[in-house]
């Protein structure tokens, strides 16, 4: 079986409609957007669909335009670990778990 690591990478535009409000003069890019962005890249991956997130760190804020490269390996535990990494510097980390 493949442990991976898989890779994908994404961005998200200026004008996308969750930045005026997250947050107005300094836009980020919701954790929730990350998450998903994770899920789309396990399915991309066939690697599932997630039916979880048992922990998620956001150690830097994404903003938009910004890059995202996000990493994908399997744990002895059968979880799906994430990251990701703007300009090389870590951004998020998890796991997620598989349905």
């Amino acid at each position: 079986m493949n442990e991976g690591p898989w890779e994908a990478r994404f961005t998200v535009p200026a004008d996308h409609p969750c930045l005026p409000g997250h947050f107005p003069g300094h836009p980020i890019v919701p954790g929730v957007m990350l998450l998903d962005a994770v899920m789309e890249a396990a399915r991309g991956a066939g690697l599932g669909v997630a039916a979880r997130v048992p922990g998620a760190k956001f150690l830097r804020p994404v903003g938009p335009e910004e890059e995202v490269s996000i990493a994908l390996r399997r744990t002895p535990g059968g979880r799906l670990a994430f990251t990701g990494h703007v300009g090389g510097a870590l951004a998020f980390q998890g796991e997620i778990e598989a349905a």
